[in-house]
């Protein structure tokens, strides 16, 4: 697959965890997910008209030994136009799986806001290999509401593992492949998603599920002008009725910062709280320990009011590190190149102030790309921060899903290290060994 242009680009990425063998003598247990993934391929190209030599899909068996997988991976999440994620209990607990729903879920949030649309768009169809219950799923799956007996009761009951293996449900196993196939279509015709960006450093990509535990939530609170209240010389286009309406890319993206943001940290598996920071001041700066990490978004403009600087200025004192604070700074901006020097700059606080946790650097983000490439850096270190003093002060009340019972341990989302070989699909075989189950059906 090349890197864009007229090369070929796959219309579907299939997205699996792998199962081990049981004994090193045992078959491959994932040629059953190959055989699903090729009348997959075979219904899509009935139903479309794509060209010989462009493929249907991507799954990652097809890579060579010496291949970059790296590579190969991030060319193909960033040139597909649907994800399927493949449903299982080790779904969820594979940190490749969670990279590829992420690097995917991150271009529909961009696509949303480069179109001008507030209904939000996934691309994401999901695909039952071994059924799992609603409230074992990670949010960014939960989300979805995908109401998989529409593709038949026996799928939704026993996933096309359980239809691929057993010879009594192969009528069903092929209508609901055929189903699966239209609706990769449909969705792919309906979106028409934008490229994403397929030289990306894969390893630094996120996962989007969550370690085990209870629901993780993160505080997005927005210090910036509204339309009523920014300075003279300040245009109004980047700015609404609300400080939370502030849209700093203007006008190569739609939405306010805070949603897309809000987006964004939800694909990272947290329940998202989305605030004016004026309005909560008092209560994200309380005495004590955190309710929870937060994430500030600031406006270089906003500090041009005293009052905004002195809020500024109190959080940095108090030294809350599980707050990171992004400072957006467009360069394509008129106002703010006439005026970046004359400017109060929220670094002249940051220096003046001993303070800890994730700060923009430099003179601010300057666009919507490189302000998404920092969020998780930023929301890691406020998470980090946030549970090291969370240990000093624990919080009450708290509850969340009920982790489950698998054989290799307790939750889902739980990040499982993997050192890839080079150029080898086995580089995702990363979850524990389970007993197999003997052949019904050859694949």
């Amino acid at each position: 697959m090349g890197a864009g242009g007229d090369e070929p680009k796959p219309y579907f990425f299939l997205s699996y965890a792998h199962t081990p063998k049981n004994h090193p003598k045992d078959k491959d247990p994932n040629v059953w997910v190959e055989r699903f993934y090729r009348d997959l391929c075979a219904h899509v190209l009935q139903l479309t008209s794509l060209p010989a030599g462009v493929p249907a899909g991507f799954m990652d068996q097809q890579m060579q030994p010496g291949e970059g997988w790296q590579e190969r991976l991030s060319e193909a999440l960033a040139y597909c136009r649907v994800f399927v994620p493949l449903y299982s209990p080790r779904y969820f607990l594979s940190e490749q799986c969670g990279r590829e729903w992420y690097a995917f879920s991150s271009r529909a949030v961009h696509h949303q806001a480069a179109q001008y649309n507030s209904t939000p768009m996934t691309g994401i169809v999901p695909a039952l290999w071994v059924p799992v219950p609603p409230k074992q799923l990670p949010q960014p799956a939960e989300r979805l509401q995908f109401n998989h007996a529409t593709f038949g009761d026996d799928y939704a009951g026993e996933g096309f593992y359980g239809l691929i293996k057993l010879r009594y449900l192969r009528d069903q196993y092929e209508r609901a492949v055929y189903l699966l196939a239209k609706r990769i279509v449909k969705v792919a015709e309906e979106i028409r998603m934008a490229e994403g960006h397929p030289h990306q450093d894969y390893l630094a990509v996120p996962s989007a599920f969550g370690p085990p535990g209870p629901a993780r939530e993160m505080d997005i609170a927005v210090l910036a002008c509204s339309q009523a209240d920014r300075p003279e010389d300040r245009g109004p286009d980047c700015y609404g009725a609300d400080a939370r309406d502030w849209n700093p890319y203007h006008p190569k993206s739609s939405r306010p910062l805070a949603d897309h943001a809000g987006d964004l940290v939800r694909n990272l598996d947290y329940l998202v709280r989305v605030g004016d920071f004026e309005a909560e001041a008092e209560r994200l700066l309380a005495a004590g320990g955190p309710s929870a990490p937060g994430l500030l978004l600031l406006d270089q403009w906003a500090l041009e009011a005293p009052h905004r600087r002195d809020l500024l200025r109190r959080l940095c004192a108090q030294d809350r590190p599980w707050i990171s604070i992004m400072v957006p700074w467009n360069r394509e901006d008129p106002d703010s190149v006439h005026r970046s020097e004359s400017l109060h700059s929220a670094a002249e606080i940051f220096a003046a102030e001993t303070t800890g946790g994730h700060r923009s650097p430099g003179a601010g983000v300057p666009t919507l790309e490189a302000f998404s490439e920092e969020l998780p850096r930023a929301v890691r270190a406020a998470d980090r921060h946030y549970t090291a003093q969370a240990k000093t002060y624990p919080p009450e009340g708290r509850g969340g899903r009920i982790p489950r019972v698998l054989p290799g341990g307790v939750g889902y989302g739980a990040d499982v290290h993997v050192t890839p070989p080079d150029g080898s699909h086995q580089a995702k075989a990363n979850a524990d060994d389970v007993e197999g189950s003997s052949d019904v059906r050859e694949p």
